[in-house]
């Protein structure tokens, strides 16, 4: 039997596995581990959705997720269940019943959040990959600030059968890795078939409205790597409306899934909330099925917009966050300010459904910062193979 890894920066939920679940002898992933965000179901093992109240009242979990048996099928073992950020619901990594785990690229800096532990994981060497879920940004923001790749597939084509939901028509799996060829194997164990036939990247638009939501050294960064890396680029303006209309229809169309979900839950057994996730779930809780008439529209032209700008071959690029990591000491207001700044760039694939990679491509001043690709729906492997190559 393998042992537990070591856990150095707090990634681990107290309630961790008993023991390892060995994969497969033989498989393309032969010898690699895993661990997984404590949303994933795993036989005889409750989970907790990062709060100790859901976690009491959770029965054992009579199936493990089909994500987890096809990737010990393919040799990889599974030695841990990951923290993560109360019911999903945050950006930061910071979890107030079990703690912050530590981003080792950046000590002094959140981990970002929800996927925390998964990322922290990794980049600490405790495991070779790891997975997340992404609804808003909770694979993207956490590769970003801890040096890592991480991806949001396309929607639709990861098994999302026995994975805790939060807002469904958004909820996506994710992965982690420090390698960028791990990273692209792990799609052709993890991605479901796609048709039309796969394409390659000939062509990169870059998002002049995006780069305006992002911090000025971060936009220096990228526009530095972008010219020096990435060949030929046309500048492009996504949203007619401005990307904040698009953030603000992700948020009310998430919150009003989010009362099928986890606020229904929350409203049954009235759990111990930390202050920040008690009020995105008021929140959540106030939006009308009219408001969300509205901002399906909103999603309808966002969809729209893309799909006409990126077509089989062609993809866009532009920083993951708006920021370096904020500090381990940033106050409600600052993660806030960095929440609604930061959904500004997460909304884009968000709410289209489109597939979206970030690349540990950039750095400001000695912090990470992550190189997002968009790609065409079903063009997960394109961005994958691209990211090897870069």
């Amino acid at each position: 039997m393998l042992p537990l890894p070591p856990d150095p920066v707090g990634f681990r939920v107290p309630h961790d596995l008993a023991a390892p679940l060995p994969g497969a002898p033989d498989g393309p992933l032969a010898g690699t581990t895993f661990v997984a965000k404590d949303l994933f179901a795993v036989t005889g093992h409750k989970g907790s959705c990062g709060n100790p109240d859901f976690r009491d009242w959770c029965p054992p979990a009579e199936r493990t997720a089909p994500v987890i048996d096809r990737l010990r099928e393919a040799g990889s073992s599974l030695v841990g269940m990951a923290t993560c950020c109360e019911f999903f619901f945050s950006l930061s990594g910071v979890n107030q019943h079990y703690g912050t785990p530590r981003n080792t690229a950046a000590p002094d800096r959140i981990p970002g959040g929800s996927s925390s532990g998964s990322a922290a994981a990794v980049a600490a060497g405790c495991c070779d990959f790891a997975l997340g879920s992404d609804t808003g940004g909770s694979v993207r923001i956490p590769a970003s600030f801890c040096g890592l790749y991480g991806i949001r597939p396309t929607w639709g084509r990861v098994d999302l059968t026995e994975v805790w939901p939060m807002a469904p028509g958004f909820d996506v799996v994710g992965w982690f890795t420090a390698d960028a060829d791990l990273f692209a194997r792990l799609g052709e164990v993890l991605l479901d078939a796609h048709e039309p036939a796969r394409a390659t990247v000939e062509r990169l638009l870059v998002a002049r409205d995006a780069l305006g939501c992002a911090d000025p050294d971060v936009t220096a960064a990228f526009r530095r790597f972008a010219a020096t890396s990435l060949g030929p680029t046309t500048e492009v303006v996504l949203a007619e409306e401005r990307l904040e209309a698009w953030r603000d229809a992700f948020t009310v169309l998430q919150g009003h899934q989010v009362q099928g979900t986890t606020l229904r839950w929350v409203r049954e057994h009235d759990p111990r909330l930390a202050p920040d996730i008690r009020s995105r779930l008021d929140r959540a809780g106030g939006f009308t099925d009219r408001q969300a008439g509205e901002a399906d529209r909103v999603r309808a032209r966002a969809r729209r917009r893309l799909d006409e700008l990126l077509p089989p071959g062609t993809a866009l690029v532009l920083p993951t966050a708006p920021c370096v990591p904020p500090r381990l000491e940033a106050d409600d207001d600052e993660l806030l300010s960095f929440r609604t700044q930061t959904m500004c760039l997460t909304c884009i694939s968000g709410l289209t459904g489109l597939p979206q990679v970030s690349l540990p491509l950039l750095e400001v001043d000695g912090l990470p910062a992550g190189l997002s690709i968009i790609g065409w729906r079903g063009g997960d492997e394109a961005l994958l193979e691209l990211a090897r190559a870069l």
